[in-house]
């Protein structure tokens, strides 16, 4: 199981930095069209396996909930931080949004046709990430999806690396070995998107998004 500190520290820091976050990331889909397109192509990828049900796990303020929502799929969010599910809530009142941990998801086995995971594993420890990604496998119907999405390590020798985020202790990780830690989770990945980092980014970290998904056929 993640740690009880790590989990806790984390929540306190986003719940302090809730209402700045919020206002940060608002408009980030309208300036990105790549991060549209994956979402688009997880959606299309979910709607294809006959389940419509998909978790945001890190929702933060539910802007991408709402935007997933947007594209057909039967959406709701959950977040650590009560702060943050207060604005998601707030936002968006349609649709549903719970405080809860990624380690231990209160969703039945096999409820979902996809997993949406963007930047929230960044503040796992390493040793804990097979956890997440178990309870991730767990969630998923058969034949369901997850799009995760990471810095990325540029060191090749040190699969994961510790960089200086504004909000809590975070890691990046090497694509390929995350991709083998979804393997070994029962998670097969279909697709990467590597998108390289811009002039005025502020941190020069290469982002990459894995689509992966769960073996077996849909029901």
């Amino acid at each position: 199981m993640v740690e009880h500190d790590t989990f806790s520290a984390t929540r306190e820091a986003y719940d302090a930095a809730a209402p700045a976050y919020a206002q940060l990331f608002r408009d980030t889909l309208r300036d990105s069209p790549l991060d549209r397109a994956v979402l688009g192509a997880f959606a299309e990828s979910v709607r294809a396996s006959g389940n419509g049900q998909v978790a945001d796990l890190g929702c933060g303020p539910g802007h991408i909930t709402a935007h997933v929502h947007e594209l057909g799929l039967t959406a709701r969010g959950v977040d650590a931080s009560p702060a943050m599910i207060g604005l998601a809530r707030q936002a968006y009142p349609g649709l549903r949004f719970d405080v809860g941990s990624m380690a231990a998801l209160d969703i039945a086995d096999g409820a979902l046709g996809g997993v949406l995971s963007r930047w929230s594993v960044i503040h796992t420890p390493p040793p804990e990430l097979p956890y997440v990604l178990t309870e991730f496998h767990r969630v998923l119907a058969p034949g369901g999806h997850l799009l995760i999405g990471f810095s990325a390590s540029d060191d090749a020798s040190h699969p994961t690396q510790v960089f200086d985020h504004t909000v809590a202790p975070a890691y990046r990780w090497s694509p390929d070995h995350l991709a083998a830690k979804l393997r070994e989770s029962g998670l097969t990945e279909v697709a990467r998107l590597v998108r390289e980092p811009q002039p005025t980014d502020r941190r020069q970290f290469q982002e990459v998004h894995l689509l992966a998904r769960k073996d077996g056929r849909p029901r």
